[in-house]
């Protein structure tokens, strides 16, 4: 092994936020948990709502974020339609234009077929 190139292992004092505290080996200096073997509820049997850093929270707010970007983009949409209703409504009537299908004379006879 190389000399000086390897973190250094030490023994740890793990801390859970339920209050149980262990030790253990690990290469970081301090380990903080929030939920642990003594606490979990596969371990426990009993039945706990775990909502880390307010997932559901964070999630609600996104939907709702999108739900009102949804309901802003309609409200645009229905401006425009409106805009563009009442622009063809005040705009003076121009006559069509043609539709060109071919640039070529007609009768034009085409090469290499009989």
């Amino acid at each position: 092994m190389k000399i000086g190139i390897h973190p250094n292992y030490n023994i740890v004092t793990v801390s859970c936020a339920c209050g149980n505290k262990f030790t253990t080996g690990s290469t970081r200096k301090d380990l903080k948990l929030e939920i642990c073997s003594g606490c979990h509820p596969f371990f426990t049997g009993k039945q706990k709502f775990v909502d880390t850093e307010g997932r559901i929270d964070k999630f609600l707010k996104k939907f709702d974020q999108a739900k009102v970007h949804r309901e802003d983009v309609k409200a645009e949409r229905a401006e425009k339609v409106k805009a563009a209703a009442r622009a063809a409504r005040l705009a003076p009537a121009m006559p069509k234009k043609p539709k060109i299908l071919s640039t070529k004379p007609v009768g034009a006879a085409k090469k290499g077929k009989k």
